[in-house]
């Protein structure tokens, strides 16, 4: 009767993983192609463009965020043709620059924070790729469900995947008693 309802178990959990598998399959792909992107892209100028260093890391020498700002917003201006709101300002006191992100097609312009010079202007793939990794590239509800599925996907997959690997072990243990 034990070994019945074991075999019986085992069935399910088999149809389990084959159907949880399929459902999650294209979205694992998805979410590991683009981790392992996200891995590399401190290490990737194409993914994301290498910190620079400004000409100062003591905050008394450093230009007013205002001026930034205007060095940032000219800066975009002159490379894609039209204003693009700023999004952030990630300050690197270590560094002595200023990353300032736009709102629009992941632009970054960084500044020398003494000076206000330019250091670069550049698009950062590495922030559209993090919202196709997350599903937040479809909206932020899409995000919620998305990153649910696949995390009770994968619980789902790996209880089920460890019972395909045990169960079996256990009754042929039961069947040679």
């Amino acid at each position: 009767m034990i070994l019945q309802k074991l075999v019986h178990r085992l069935r399910q959990f088999r149809l389990l993983h084959h159907w949880v598998g399929i459902s999650v399959v294209l979205f694992m792909f998805i979410t590991s192609s683009t981790g392992v992107l996200l891995g590399w892209k401190k290490n990737v100028e194409l993914l994301q463009p290498a910190t620079l260093v400004g000409s100062s890391q003591e905050l008394s020498h450093w230009v007013s965020f205002e001026r930034i700002a205007t060095a940032s917003r000219h800066a975009i201006d002159s490379v894609v043709g039209r204003k693009i709101e700023i999004d952030r300002m990630d300050v690197r006191p270590d560094k002595g620059m200023i990353k300032v992100t736009f709102q629009e097609e992941y632009w970054e312009v960084q500044i020398d924070a003494a000076s206000g010079k330019v250091l670069s202007v550049a698009q950062r793939h590495a922030d559209w790729i993090e919202h196709i990794h997350d599903g937040s590239i479809i909206s932020d509800g899409f995000k919620l469900f998305y990153t649910n599925y696949i995390g009770v996907g994968l619980l789902l997959l790996s209880v089920t995947g460890f019972w395909l690997w045990y169960g079996p072990r256990v009754i042929r243990k039961i069947k040679h008693q």
